[in-house]
């Protein structure tokens, strides 16, 4: 065992909660911590983020669950943001965040400033690629640097010996890729006006082009040749499969991509790397895997691609052929109770007398229960449950499984 796997007792998985929801859900299937934003100064400007009073409340329940709380300020802001700022760093400390994301060194020195007792992490945005700079960062006062995405295990290693060991490293080990260095990007300014840098991005690195010659107006060429008209979208990364050298290059917190995305791929992707990291400090080897049944639930969620980004040193690719997801199963239910001989589910798409049902305990492998019978919430024998949010009881009468679990069916 290498000494930078000997510096970390154990990694921290850190889960993106894109709302109250999100964030219960990370907590019910094992993050450590969760990052999330308030209403300004965050890079998901989509998602539904969090008021002051969702703050306090989701900052209560991951310190109840003995997680911690990580806050994104790390947009890029302009001169009429930054008045603004005090009040919301200071309003955020009090609501007991464990920390602060920030890519700006001025929003640093503020944080600093307003905000003294709450750590300071370095946003990816900021393009940490070395250990210069790392220090650096360090030497500012920073106690996590989020390294930038396209480094290699080798340089990751080689920053973590060269770097005080109290200041941590986190990583991002699943979720969409950016086509630009660090997050970067200008072309969603430049095509819609929506400014990436500051929470806002279109996405146009997933759309469709055509060439076009100047003097043919109006006349599309197509981009084709064993290729496709996607030439900037990204492959997804997935980096299951290598939780040894995650750790042994030194990296203190594996972070998982998705602040945008729904309640059930923040579950299942924390679920999946929840039990793959337990697996692996259940008994530590280079050459552990992953049971086979736990990547696979990566390919139960919308994704695209998947591919290890740059940590092989080769480049993640594009999907080429086509902007879309891989989309294989739905979300059928959610547990409501369990007991008594019963399944209780809160419907969310159709399914029906026949289907197979995949449920996802938390910390635990899935399992199938086919629906020979079913009724309503009235106790009225049923076929189908074509209704969102109605009642649904199955009988079963195997292992408790938690109320929150989703119930998955295949497309």
């Amino acid at each position: 065992m290498s000494d930078a796997m000997t510096k970390i007792s154990r990694v921290e998985l850190l889960s993106p909660a894109g709302d109250i929801e999100r964030l219960k859900c990370a907590l019910l299937y094992g993050a450590d911590a969760v990052y999330l934003a308030g209403t300004s100064f965050g890079m998901r400007a989509g998602a539904n983020n969090f008021t002051h009073e969702q703050l306090n409340e989701g900052v209560k329940l991951a310190h109840a669950a003995g997680a911690k709380v990580y806050v994104t300020c790390n947009t890029i802001p302009r001169n009429g943001e930054i008045d603004a700022l005090p009040d919301f760093l200071e309003r955020t400390a009090d609501a007991g965040a464990d920390a602060f994301i920030i890519a700006d060194i001025g929003v640093m020195r503020l944080a600093q400033k307003y905000a003294p007792k709450v750590p300071v992490h370095i946003s990816t945005q900021a393009g940490v690629a070395n250990y210069a700079t790392a220090n650096e960062f360090y030497n500012m006062g920073a106690s996590r640097v989020v390294l930038a995405r396209e480094l290699c295990f080798e340089e990751i290693a080689e920053l973590r010996g060269k770097t005080p060991s109290a200041l941590e490293i986190e990583a991002f080990v699943h979720g969409s890729m950016c086509v630009s260095f660090s997050g970067r990007c200008l072309l969603s300014s430049y095509m819609t006006g929506r400014d990436a840098n500051r929470g806002d991005c279109a996405q146009p690195c997933r759309w469709k082009y055509y060439l076009t010659e100047e003097k043919r107006e109006g006349q599309k060429f197509e981009i084709f040749e064993d290729n496709g008209t996607h030439i900037l979208n990204s492959r997804d990364m997935c980096m299951i499969e290598y939780i040894p050298r995650l750790v042994e290059c030194g990296i203190t917190s594996f972070k998982i991509e998705g602040r945008a995305k729904s309640a059930y791929y923040t579950a299942a992707v924390t679920n999946a790397y929840r039990q793959a990291i337990d697996g692996y400090y259940a008994a530590p080897s280079p050459h552990y895997k992953p049971d086979p049944a736990i990547p696979e639930e990566l390919n139960k969620v919308s994704h695209r691609e998947y591919s290890t980004g740059f940590y092989l040193g080769n480049e993640p690719g594009q999907v080429l052929a086509n902007g879309g997801y891989v989309r294989e199963y739905k979300v059928a239910g959610m547990v409501e109770d369990c007991g008594g001989g019963w399944l209780t589910l809160s419907q969310r798409n159709k399914f029906r007398v026949g289907d197979t049902l995949d449920i996802m305990p938390p910390h635990a492998k899935p399992l199938l229960l086919p629906v020979t019978e079913m009724f309503d919430g009235e106790g009225n024998s049923i076929g189908a449950a074509p209704h969102a949010m109605m009642t649904v009881r199955i009988p079963y009468d195997g292992a408790v499984i938690p109320k929150g679990s989703f119930v998955r069916i295949k497309e």
